[in-house]
């Protein structure tokens, strides 16, 4: 029987939910990428009693995108052994995470469905992997 893989993912955190045969494994993931990312460097202000450390924006971007980018392909390594994956959450993040599954010549058209849903709990999302591929 091939091994199906849910993955429900967002910026903050993604829940794994595998099914080999009758078992179901859940496994949840943080990313620990939060918006405030502090820059190390930066400038002084040029206005006396300023802020003393400006950094700029696309500084913190790249930063936070380069987090992001790392935390996609840890969860590329929980999942390189599925035969079948379904990626839903909110956001942008299972576009982003399905662009980066794509770049991985072994999981390359292993994607079924990308969708669309709301904020989940670990049972809903437990439920939505097994209907998912209970149709299938």
């Amino acid at each position: 029987m091939s091994r199906r893989v849910g993955l429900w993912v967002d910026h903050n955190r993604a829940v794994i939910v595998t099914l080999d045969q009758e078992d179901v494994t859940v496994k949840t993931v943080e990313s620990g990428a939060g918006r405030r990312v502090r820059l190390s460097g930066g400038s002084r202000s040029r206005t006396p009693y300023g802020p003393q450390d400006v950094a700029s924006d696309s500084k913190r971007q790249a930063k936070y995108e380069k987090h992001l980018t790392e935390y996609y392909r840890s969860l590329i390594d929980v999942i390189r052994d599925a035969d079948e994956l379904y990626i839903f959450g909110p956001g942008e993040a299972k576009k982003e995470l399905h662009r980066e599954i794509e770049k991985v010549k072994p999981l390359r058209g292993k994607v079924v469905a990308v969708d669309t849903t709301d904020k989940m709990t670990e049972p809903q999302i437990s439920v939505a992997v097994k209907s998912f591929f209970g149709k299938r």
